[in-house]
């Protein structure tokens, strides 16, 4: 087929019937586009518009789901059109309302309307951002927004990667770690792997985020390998306990917390950094810093001393879908050493092309095939500004303190955490029964946590805390208002007196 380009360089495509089916390419047939996407366009309009009546948790639950998704595979093709009002239609009662500004669970941004704009045309575009030659636009937000990351977070990264979420954000750090440190060591790990190396010693907190201990199984170093440092009340590993662990010799990484999952509370950083210094003088050691929503607090000048010091880490670990609010998926990794976090993922093929003025991404991530997620970063930055984020992240704080005073004036809820960021850690106690009765009051709890979801009005997620069983509420979402605060409180008040 003869491809024929416009005065400006495009392609010039053959007029097209209007219809179902619009033209050949090559003897396939090609689609007409516009009846389908506005039909997508359709539905996510309704989502959209419906979120403040809709129930925020699903209305049917995964078995639910499993019976009407379960059916044998088509034999035949199907319209398009129909398809996707199929798949509307059967799903639509097992979608979570994790959009609303009334959802708490986990820690789950929405989607800025921009980010959620660019990450439609991150499908249609498609494209496989693998390096600056192949997928130039999409390597190079990339290459850009990671570094806008690293300066709204005040850190001195000289690279950075997207990947899945903290989960792989914490991966890459740690991957980083552990090659750097026995290349320190004198071992060649690329050369000799594992088999024969130093030991390494990782040192973290009590109440680590199980992404860590993940991470670390898949990189081959075991839970003997773990030396914990016990925590405070609010979850922060403690700076005395934190020195006695790094005693010793032979490579190390240690690995902090800015913002527990639970209460959000931090490790202390600036201490922290001081140990590591004094230690490198006679081990090596890396320093990788867990800030998958807590590091945020360094954009707001209002929460700033709460991870102060993490600009001594020499890796950090974070994401975009938690508090900057750009859909599903994109975590954020950032190393100090640009020539560190390129040894430990290059992926040079002779087939592959080499780095350009843009470097490639496959040499920064695990994967070689991935989602382009650098465009709807761009757009949620770019939208928000830096002081957007500021205010963003300010407001769910905000928010989360107004949480917490309404729900401990109802009598027989306690508020277990210091409310300094934007989580909250809720206990109720059973007023049928007897102070010293924990069982009583962990049912009771989850029991409040229960009829809080049937109703519908907001989405907590339960969780055990110091041994006892809590409500994990987290406000992160860009919509998130008053109304979604006082509707949320009097909705719990009314499945704990229930």
């Amino acid at each position: 087929m003869l491809i024929r380009l416009d005065d400006r360089g495009s392609v010039r495509h053959p007029p097209a019937r209007r219809g179902t089916i619009a033209g050949t390419i090559t003897g396939m047939r090609r689609p007409d586009w516009k009846p389908l996407l506005e039909d997508a366009c359709r539905h996510a309009t309704a989502f959209f518009e419906g979120l403040p009546e809709r129930p925020v948790a699903p209305r049917q639950g995964a078995a639910a789901m499993l019976a009407a998704l379960d059916r044998p595979l088509p034999e035949a093709p199907g319209d398009p059109r129909a398809v996707l009002d199929e798949l509307v239609r059967t799903c639509d009662p097992g979608i979570t309302g994790s959009q609303s500004g009334r959802f708490f669970g986990w820690v789950l941004g929405g989607g800025l309307p921009s980010a959620v704009a660019a990450d439609w045309l991150t499908s249609t575009w498609d494209q496989n951002v693998t390096s600056g030659n192949g997928t130039p636009a999409a390597a190079a937000i990339e290459q850009v927004t990671t570094r806008w990351v690293a300066e709204l977070l005040d850190v001195p990264a000289a690279s950075g990667a997207l990947v899945t979420g903290g989960q792989m954000a914490n991966f890459v750090g740690l991957a980083i770690a552990r090659n750097e440190v026995l290349r320190r060591a004198g071992w060649d790990f690329d050369a000799e792997g594992l088999l024969g190396a130093p030991p390494i010693t990782v040192i973290a907190g009590a109440e680590r985020h199980a992404t860590v201990d993940r991470a670390l199984r898949m990189l081959g170093l075991g839970t003997r390998q773990l030396r914990l440092v016990e925590t405070d009340r609010e979850g922060q590993l403690r700076g005395d306990a934190f020195a006695e662990a790094l005693r010793g010799d032979g490579p190390a990484i240690v690995c902090a917390q800015a913002g527990n999952v639970n209460g959000g509370g931090f490790d202390p950083l600036a201490e922290i950094a001081e140990h590591v210094a004094r230690a490198r003088a006679h081990r090596p050691i890396w320093y990788h810093l867990d800030g998958a929503f807590g590091l945020w607090a360094r954009a707001t000048p209002a929460r700033r001393a709460l991870a102060a010091g993490a600009e001594a880490a020499d890796s950090w670990s974070t994401d975009a879908h938690k508090w900057l609010n750009t859909p599903f998926d994109c975590g954020i990794v950032l190393s100090r050493d640009a020539d560190a976090h390129r040894r430990a993922f290059n992926g040079a093929a002779p087939y592959l092309p080499p780095a350009s003025a843009v470097r490639n991404p496959f040499d920064h991530t695990p994967e070689l095939s991935r989602r382009a997620r650098g465009f709807a970063l761009w757009a949620a930055l770019r939208e928000l500004g830096r002081t957007g984020v500021a205010d963003l992240v300010e407001r769910c704080c905000t928010h989360a303190t107004s949480f917490a005073r309404g729900l401990a004036a109802v009598p027989g809820i306690e508020v277990m955490n210091d409310v300094r960021l934007n989580q909250l850690v809720v206990r109720f106690h059973d007023p049928r029964a007897a102070a010293g009765d924990p069982a009583a009051h962990d049912a009771h709890t989850h029991a409040v946590i229960r009829r809080t979801l049937d109703s519908g009005v907001c989405y907590p997620t339960p969780t055990v805390w110091r041994g006892i069983a809590a409500m994990r509420i987290s406000i992160s979402n860009w919509s998130t208002d008053d109304a979604d605060i006082t509707a949320s409180v009097a909705a719990i008040a009314r499945a704990h007196t229930t």
